[in-house]
């Protein structure tokens, strides 16, 4: 009985089978990987320009992925496709909120404010709202943004433009649009004098002569002009109109490129241009 118990203690007991290994998760990609995915995606399609379809694909971006580095990028270019799809409003919108949610994007946010008052421009006679941002914009920090918008207040003879038109002369890059706004708004634009980088250039052309004499005159010089004319061309200047005494007054209210007149005596020709 003993020696039975014995051998029954110390018999081997049946080992059991390895429990199976936990089965590893799928792998997944990497959330960033995603938002790359959707960001190339929104791109292709703006090549393509399958404009509502990229803004889709970057509004899934932003909304998905809310942390990830291209959501910045992914703003912007959701408000541009959308401008490219004349969703003029929604556009709009779309600048704002990313200009509020992203004021630390400088060179995109330049963009984002013109684009935005191009959009308010289109719109300012059929939404109050476009009317309102325009005026708002009247008082940006950026010159440019505040020019730009005078310039779309203009198109509807609003008056609240007419201070950042004149201030817009002094630049020359705005100069001529500034100038042309307040003309066709019926305002004399007010120049402080030729700080506008504007010339006279007088070109005489003798008879028989391949080549004309040309001469740049600063603006404040003017009156010098008539010494380059012949009495013959001074009387054909007083016959058409020409003003010698108001010539700068004239050039200053010109767009640049204009021919102000023209004078043949038989001997020479003299043209005056404002460059």
């Amino acid at each position: 009985m003993i020696l039975a118990f014995l051998m029954l203690v110390s018999a081997p007991t049946p080992t059991s089978s390895p429990a199976p290994a936990p089965a590893e998760p799928p792998r997944l990609v990497a959330p960033e990987g995603q938002a790359d995915a959707l960001f190339r995606q929104g791109r292709d399609l703006r090549y393509a320009q399958r404009w509502w379809e990229a803004a889709q694909a970057y509004r899934s971006l932003v909304r998905e992925f809310p942390t990830s580095f291209r959501v910045p990028d992914a703003r912007y270019w959701l408000a541009s496709s959308l401008e490219q799809d004349q969703r003029w409003d929604e556009a709009a919108e779309a600048y704002t909120d990313f200009l509020a949610k992203h004021p630390d994007q400088r060179m995109l946010g330049k963009e984002a404010r013109l684009n935005r008052v191009r959009c308010w421009g289109i719109r300012q006679c059929d939404n109050p709202a476009a009317a309102a941002g325009l005026v708002n914009a009247l008082s940006e920090d950026r010159e440019e943004v505040r020019i730009a918008a005078a310039l779309q207040l203009a198109k509807r003879r609003d008056k609240r433009a007419i201070p950042v038109l004149q201030a817009g002369l002094r630049l020359d890059a705005s100069s001529e649009a500034c100038r042309l706004a307040l003309q066709s708004m019926g305002v004399q634009p007010q120049v402080t004098g030729p700080a506008q980088g504007r010339f006279l250039v007088v070109r005489v052309k003798e008879r028989g002569q391949s080549e004309a004499l040309t001469v740049r005159l600063a603006l404040g010089l003017a009156r010098a002009v008539g010494g380059y004319l012949s009495d013959e061309q001074l009387r054909q200047a007083k016959k058409k109109g020409v003003d010698m005494e108001r010539l700068m007054d004239q050039a200053l209210n010109a767009p640049k490129g204009t021919e102000l007149f023209s004078l043949d005596d038989g001997k020479s020709t003299v043209s005056v241009t404002v460059e």
